[in-house]
């Protein structure tokens, strides 16, 4: 998979991050990390919240950090995860960068886009 690169996106790169998506419970673990905010939480916090653990947590873990999408930060004895925000923005506004484009008319939201 593929590391996420803030600028300049391409269809490949938004490809392989979204496949790190492709799962409920990476899904669910990314929106758990993006609840907890910048302080980020640590793996056991991650899996009571997000309710996956063990194996399973840990193989989740590393596609969602080699995405780009989740860093890991090592603070004293813990490693603590955080949500890549500017990564996550960055992917959404792929999808939206050219909303309505081929629209007779623009959507209400990006009229003054």
């Amino acid at each position: 998979m593929e590391s996420f690169r803030p600028s300049g996106l391409s269809i490949e790169q938004a490809a392989s991050t979204f496949a790190a998506l492709g799962s409920e419970q990476r899904l669910a673990v990314l929106r758990t990390l993006v609840r907890a905010g910048p302080e980020g939480l640590s793996i056991g916090q991650i899996g009571q919240r997000a309710g996956v653990t063990g194996s399973t947590l840990t193989h989740h873990m590393k596609i969602l950090t080699q995405s780009g999408l989740v860093r890991q930060d090592k603070r004293g004895r813990s490693i603590i995860c955080v949500a890549d925000f500017d990564a996550t923005r960055a992917l959404s506004d792929y999808l939206l960068q050219q909303c309505c484009a081929d629209a007779d008319q623009p959507h209400k939201d990006h009229a003054d886009d």
